[in-house]
């Protein structure tokens, strides 16, 4: 047995609520990240249940590797968690992406499976590839990168959208005519027969609506918490964000996006329809999901704490006996009730974001955030006994200068002489397509790495500073821009180690071009 194997097995012996089913088609849910990442996606979950849920139908899971060097190596074949089959085995592969730096994990899992990356490749001579399919939280902002690996994106809330596309692959003759239909099918982008035209991006039903855990695991980024969610979408208007005045609804029509990402073009975007706001989800129907055997529930969302029944569900929760956490909280919402709660839940780490290094920056990006609600959130912390204040915050936002860098130093400083301790979590700021910031540039990588330095210093012994290297940063805004060219450079990237100097490589080349864009 090869240790690859072996540690499928022992996670898999872990898990509680898995579903192993036989049937008469296969389809292999692939999470890009290593499964400790994967496991923690509500969404990965909420499809695994929704695809066995339909008749005649068995989904099984697979993740990249831990190690993915070590896996290349060994030449060891990908292959599902459930009955250890080869993922290439399976008639229908679908990806989860989350954002764009997964795009490589991608390539690593089609090339374990021995299934070639390009969807062109794919198309060449007699053996029947399966078809490969991407979804996720991706497809919101910018999925054509993702394009030259696919052969269907689903965008959006995919839910609705699983069942229509095993109608389709069952109906079809070939595979040509299923991606005429699929093309033909709202929400599903085909590149290879749209182009670089996006179709509008879907919502799911009210009926899927709180997703919540199907497996419980320790072995996950977030213990052995079961997750659901507490409301989808957002109604808040940060200018940074591609889940602003959301959930979608389906559109009509499409529109063309750029090719690349090159300097000076303007982004056009899907045309989608938001509803004003966010799916909240009654307190009686989160309750409802969460199965007696669920000691720690994590409240999903992209603003849980702007739910007006917060206070509510926390405090059934906590009566029960079980821990708590939320995966996002607005300091402007929080009060002595809910953060009591959420230490009695026991909750350690008051975790916030500013989003913009001075209050002149968060206004501008109209993030909703004031110094006083910061400051605010370090008392809570101290007063109801907690570890630690997290603060997330973004550097390189449109016009910041280092008078602004300062201003957040000495913000930082103030909070750290509150809160028991401090950790800044520094990301810099990559525009999103769909966005109003949209066509904003990169700052420059060395300026960002001055001003970290700056924070560094200026907070030594005070707070602790996280956060990837801005090239990293750099890399991802290439592709949240760019279009079907990186996602070939992708390919190449991925193949030649993955490091920076071969992202560079890769997005600098011309060479991968085909008919899509021509």
């Amino acid at each position: 047995m090869t240790p690859f194997r072996r540690l499928r097995q022992e996670r898999l012996a872990a898990e509680r609520g898995t579903l192993f089913a036989q049937a008469e088609l296969a389809v292999a849910l692939v999470y890009p990240s290593p499964y400790h990442v994967g496991m923690s996606s509500l969404g990965f979950q909420t499809i695994y249940r929704v695809l066995n849920a339909l008749p005649g139908v068995a989904a099984e899971r697979a993740f990249l590797p831990d190690d993915v060097t070590a896996a290349r190596r060994a030449r060891e074949i990908l292959a599902t968690y459930e009955s250890q089959r080869p993922v290439a085995d399976f008639p229908i592969v679908a990806f989860s992406l989350a954002y764009e730096l997964e795009l490589a994990g991608l390539v690593h899992c089609l090339d374990l499976a021995g299934i070639p990356a390009l969807a062109a490749e794919r198309d060449a001579g007699d053996r029947r590839w399966p078809l490969v399919v991407v979804g996720g939280p991706l497809t919101f902002g910018n999925p054509l990168p993702a394009g030259p690996m696919a052969d269907v994106i689903v965008m959006g809330e995919a839910e609705d959208a699983a069942p229509t596309l095993v109608r389709a692959f069952r109906a079809a003759g070939d595979k040509r005519a299923l991606l005429e239909t699929l093309a033909a099918t709202p929400g599903c982008y085909v590149p290879s027969l749209h182009g670089a035209r996006l179709p509008g991006v879907l919502a799911a039903s009210d009926a899927h609506v709180p997703a919540y855990s199907q497996i419980v695991t320790r072995q996950t980024e977030l213990g052995d918490m079961f997750l659901v969610e507490a409301a989808r979408g957002c109604s808040r208007t940060c200018d940074y964000c591609v889940m602003r005045r959301s959930s979608w609804e389906p559109s009509k029509g499409s529109q063309a996006l750029p090719h690349s990402g090159s300097a000076g073009q303007s982004p056009a975007t899907p045309t989608r329809s938001p509803s004003g706001g966010m799916r909240k989800v009654e307190p009686e129907r989160i309750l409802a999901r969460i199965p007696e055997h669920a000691r720690r529930v994590g409240l999903v969302g992209a603003a849980v704490s702007d739910h007006p029944r917060l206070p509510e569900i926390l405090s059934a929760l906590v009566a029960s006996g079980r821990g708590v956490g939320v995966s996002s909280l607005r300091p402007d919402r929080l009060d002595d009730e809910v953060v009591s709660l959420l230490a009695r839940g026991g909750y350690r780490t008051l975790t916030v974001a500013a989003d913009g290094a001075s209050q002149r920056l968060r206004d501008q990006v109209r993030r909703g955030t004031s110094e006083e609600d910061l400051l605010g959130a370090a008392r809570l912390c101290r007063t109801h006994g907690m570890a630690a204040l997290k603060v997330y915050t973004l550097l390189g936002l449109p016009g910041e200068t280092m008078a602004d860098v300062e201003d957040l130093l000495r913000l930082a400083s103030e909070l750290s002489a509150i809160a028991p301790r401090l950790v800044l979590a520094v990301a810099p700021f990559v525009a999103k397509r769909n966005t109003p910031l949209a066509g904003s540039p990169f700052e420059d990588i060395a300026r960002l790495e001055e001003r970290l330095g700056r924070l560094r210093v200026g907070l030594r012994g005070r707070a602790k500073i996280m956060g990837d290297p801005p090239k990293w940063g750099w890399i991802e805004y290439r592709l949240a821009q760019g279009g079907l060219a990186e996602g070939r450079a992708v390919v190449q990237a991925a193949r030649a180690g993955g490091g920076f100097a071969a992202w560079r490589r890769a997005l600098a080349s011309d060479q991968a071009r085909s008919v899509l864009e021509t």
